[in-house]
């Protein structure tokens, strides 16, 4: 993660209860996403329905080890976890 800016509550989020029938989704920027770590009240988009999902992620696109300077591309490189690129998301950890 990328500490671009400050916001405890989206750094330190504990475990939450997702509603039968809705999905906790996380934004691709976890520092700075107004995702499921946030009500809508309060800007974010909650806990979303299963009924409004369209798609699924089949593919990891870029992933670093949490090493690299957004504002120094030459570290987004040395940072890649090449493993993962273009590796399958079936819904496991790795």
């Amino acid at each position: 993660m990328i500490d671009q800016v400050e916001n405890p509550r989206a750094d330190e989020f504990s475990d939450v209860v997702v509603p039968e029938g809705h999905l906790f989704l996380m934004g691709d920027n976890r520092d700075d996403s107004l995702d499921s770590r946030f009500s809508v009240q309060e800007g974010g988009i909650g806990f979303v329905p299963v009924e409004n999902l369209i798609g699924r992620a089949t593919v990891i696109f870029w992933s670093t080890d949490g090493s690299s300077e957004y504002l120094k591309p030459w570290t987004w490189f040395s940072a890649l976890r090449g493993d993962r690129i273009a590796s399958g998301v079936n819904g496991t950890r790795q």
